[in-house]
């Protein structure tokens, strides 16, 4: 079963959970990777399941962040195991989670490269503000916020965007995401359907 390389610096509200089944990644394209995710309402043990399964799924893939939707679940939770600005690992799970961005003066955007674990082996250049706080609940339905910049920044970004149906590819220009169709078409047999999952 696959497991994080060492304890995180940071888990405000306890250790992701272990022992869940890696389930096979979605693709984009399809349909519940395209659709806001439907709220969270039941904090029990259909979801505790779900979110094991998340990470397990996270880290087979080898990411750094999972939403439902990427195992097929319409649901809007997110898992993550991701480094800041400043190289410290945090991890956490965000149901129903609602982003703030900085404004004004205080929004800064990085360009840096960005990629899917639902459109594997591409990467390329996607500019989101360098800061990002996420507030919603976690597994066990008790409120959670976290806040980050660097890698962290983008991660929240990411995955609240999949509780949107929103893809990092929805963010590109034509001729990125073209760019982008094309590195997954020359990975695409290192990632087989049903990839991570054996």
């Amino acid at each position: 079963m696959p497991k994080p390389p060492s304890p995180p610096d940071h888990a405000p509200y306890g250790q992701l959970p272990e022992g869940g089944t890696v389930r096979p990644i979605t693709r984009w394209g399809t349909p519940v990777m395209h659709v806001p995710q439907a709220k969270v309402a039941a904090y029990d043990e259909e979801l505790a399941t779900l979110v094991a399964d998340m990470v397990a799924t996270m880290y087979a893939a080898d990411g750094v962040g999972l939403a439902a939707c990427q195992i097929g679940v319409d649901r809007a939770v997110f898992v993550f195991d991701c480094p800041d600005e400043d190289g410290e690992r945090w991890v956490g799970v965000v149901c129903n989670p609602v982003l703030t961005l900085p404004e004004g003066r205080d929004r800064r955007l990085d360009a840096d490269d960005e990629g899917c674990l639902s459109f594997p082996g591409a990467y390329t250049e996607c500019a989101r503000p360098d800061r990002a706080k996420v507030e919603g609940f976690g597994v066990d339905g008790e409120p959670v916020v976290f806040e980050g910049t660097g890698l962290l920044s983008r991660c929240l970004q990411h995955e609240t965007d999949h509780t949107y149906g929103t893809v990092f590819g929805d963010r590109l220009s034509a001729k990125a995401r073209k760019k982008l169709g094309k590195q997954q078409e020359k990975a695409a047999e290192e990632f087989p359907d049903g990839w991570p999952a054996e």
